[in-house]
């Protein structure tokens, strides 16, 4: 299915274990450049739902796509949330880090679920990762670690934000 959000969940727990070296923003962004093919072949009935793009050659082009698109876009999205101020920045580093980390865990996870596959072309057209463990159990490891991911993130928000207002002098 394309733009799945089970990818998600190893990505927030990433960002709970590095916090600022990693960018869900970039991410996510990263996530839907690599199903635009499926979901143009699943919508045109046309081309090989998961052809090129998801393969290892195709991901190292569409992360550096989505690490140099996706730091300005990660930045406006930011902005306009009020995350971050007017002169804050994704890092370059970061910026590419987490595209590709992106484009290349995508290309993994769903090489473990989806027959169609061949990750490894033009080098080999097989895939052999193909039901290393079963679709249940990646869904459960998706789920659970986005789960686990989002409440240690949350606790170190919290954590943080007390240790500020404990910083500040009362008036």
């Amino acid at each position: 299915m394309p733009v799945t959000p089970f990818h998600m969940g190893p990505a927030v727990a990433l960002k709970a274990a590095t916090q600022g070296g990693f960018s869900l923003m970039v991410f996510g962004w990263s996530q839907i450049l690599m199903d635009l093919q499926p979901l143009i072949a699943l919508t045109t009935g046309r081309g090989h739902v998961h052809g090129f793009s998801h393969t290892y050659v195709g991901a190292t082009l569409l992360a550096i796509i989505a690490a140099i698109s996706g730091k300005y876009l990660g930045e406006f999205g930011l902005r306009l949330f009020r995350v971050f101020a007017k002169g804050d920045s994704i890092p370059w580093r970061v910026a590419i880090l987490s595209a590709a980390i992106g484009c290349y865990s995508h290309v993994l996870l769903d090489s473990v679920m989806h027959a169609d596959m061949s990750p490894f072309f033009p080098i080999n057209g097989a895939n052999p990762l193909l039901r290393l463990v079963s679709v249940r159990m990646l869904h459960v490891f998706c789920v659970y670690s986005g789960l686990v991911g989002a409440s240690v993130y949350a606790w170190l928000q919290l954590r943080r934000r007390k240790e500020a207002t404990a910083t500040v002098p009362a008036d």
